[in-house]
């Protein structure tokens, strides 16, 4: 039997993803995002609040760049989620992290972590509801040492941090436990 937990946020599991622009001026921020999601083949949404400072420099710039935080990252990806550039100039700086422009779009691409997705801004939507940046796709790149052999990110290599929204931990992804598409095949067979 099933106990009401009231209004709980009930989705598991969330990204965990760091979204990165650049100021006026060229400096780097990041923040910590697990409310995001692909909407379209080359789109990903992402549902932040207009205050935030990384927020405020890509709707300048028009440019951002979103990447996967992976365990060996977890402290930093969890401190961009807990500072605010708002508050603290130093904020990417003190991390010891490392930024290059990317070659695609006006964005920096945080060297530590394994996988990024570079966007231009391609929409921001509000509603009563939220608000949205919708991020066109231009380029992903990632770390030799997380592709599989057919060139396509491993999960397995990845480690991949997803956020669980009931405790609030930090959980790693990578045991494969079936294959899309197929893992239910036998039930369309069945009369």
């Amino acid at each position: 039997m099933k106990k009401d937990l009231g209004i709980v946020q009930a989705v598991f599991p969330m990204p965990v993803l760091m979204v990165a622009a650049y100021d006026e001026n060229g400096k780097v921020n990041v923040m910590n995002a697990a409310w995001g999601m692909i909407c379209n083949t080359d789109r990903i949404a992402l549902f932040i609040d207009e205050e935030h400072k990384t927020t405020q420099n890509l709707l300048k710039t028009k440019a951002f760049t979103v990447a996967l935080a992976d365990r060996a990252h977890m402290d930093a990806a969890d401190f961009f989620g807990i500072a605010t550039g708002n508050k603290m100039a130093d904020k990417f700086e003190r991390t010891g992290y490392h930024a290059v422009r990317s070659a695609h779009v006006n964005a920096p691409v945080i060297e530590e972590f394994p996988v990024v997705m570079e966007c231009e801004l391609a929409e921001v939507t509000e509603t009563e509801s939220f608000y949205a940046i919708v991020g066109r796709i231009v380029n992903t790149a990632a770390e030799e040492s997380v592709l599989s052999e057919n060139g396509k990110v491993d999960p397995e290599k990845l480690n991949a941090l997803v956020f669980d929204q009931f405790q609030h931990g930090y959980y790693v992804t990578g045991e494969k436990v079936g294959k899309a598409w197929n893992a239910g095949v036998g039930l369309m067979k069945k009369a």
